[in-house]
């Protein structure tokens, strides 16, 4: 039997994730905080993919045992850390229990869940570790910003470690059309359109394509890169 875990499942590209990769493998673990999370995993139950949804919090060690426990010793094929929080503010307005938190939850939990199951990957799993293409930078998000920066050099330096037996490469989303998209106001939303030369938004079911494609065995030859999904506005 072949285990799929994905954290940040609720809702979102997490839930976009969760709902590739039913076709994937045999038992999925859904990991988040959120209540949503019991309605993504109904609705992937649907499909016939058994679902096994665990509602923590993975910056405590309670959470992370709690995942573990749910695989039953089984081994993981999949990872996809995809948990993650924003709370943005320019650096003079930066607290440090903002800045604390987006690094324990965008940085710290892949880091602790990977150290975690390390020994319980089966031959040629594949982890997806999500970051941003904010990794590069983003005006007001100097947390955020560090914390996918951070999570681009886990991955580089997991590729190598990991090698042979499994292969670990992260995801750059740019701009996806998400609640937290939509949340932005309308006339900075189509600005920020309008210099994607694809003049769109992605899609999460887009991203999920993506990321099933690097967790499963198609890309075994594919370690320790960032691929960047925004449309053609990838490096400026």
């Amino acid at each position: 039997m072949t285990v799929g875990i994905v954290t940040g499942a609720a809702r979102g590209i997490g839930a976009a994730i969760a709902q590739r990769l039913a076709a994937e493998v045999d038992r999925l673990v859904l990991v988040d905080l959120a209540p949503e999370l019991a309605d993504t995993a109904v609705e992937i139950s649907a499909t016939g993919t058994e679902v096994s949804p665990v509602q923590v919090d993975l910056t405590n060690d309670d959470g992370i045992a709690a995942v573990a426990a749910a695989l039953h010793d089984e081994p993981i094929g999949m990872l996809v850390n995809n948990a993650g929080i924003t709370r943005d503010a320019r650096l003079v307005n930066m607290t440090e229990a903002d800045f604390a938190a987006v690094l324990a939850v965008n940085l710290g939990a892949p880091h602790r869940l990977i150290q975690a199951l390390s020994g319980r990957f089966d031959q040629g799993a594949g982890i997806v570790n999500i970051a941003s293409r904010a990794y590069l930078g983003n005006f007001g998000q100097f947390n955020y910003s560090m914390s996918k920066g951070g999570i681009v050099g886990l991955t580089r330096a997991l590729a190598i470690e990991l090698a042979p037996r499994v292969h670990v490469n992260a995801v750059a989303p740019g701009l996806i059309a998400t609640e937290m998209a939509m949340g932005i106001p309308d006339d900075i939303r189509a600005r920020m359109i309008e210099a994607i030369p694809m003049k769109r938004m992605g899609e999460p079911s887009e991203v999920a394509e993506l990321v099933a494609f690097l967790a499963s065995a198609r890309s075994s030859y594919i370690t320790g890169h960032v691929h960047v999904i925004g449309g053609g506005r990838s490096l400026t």
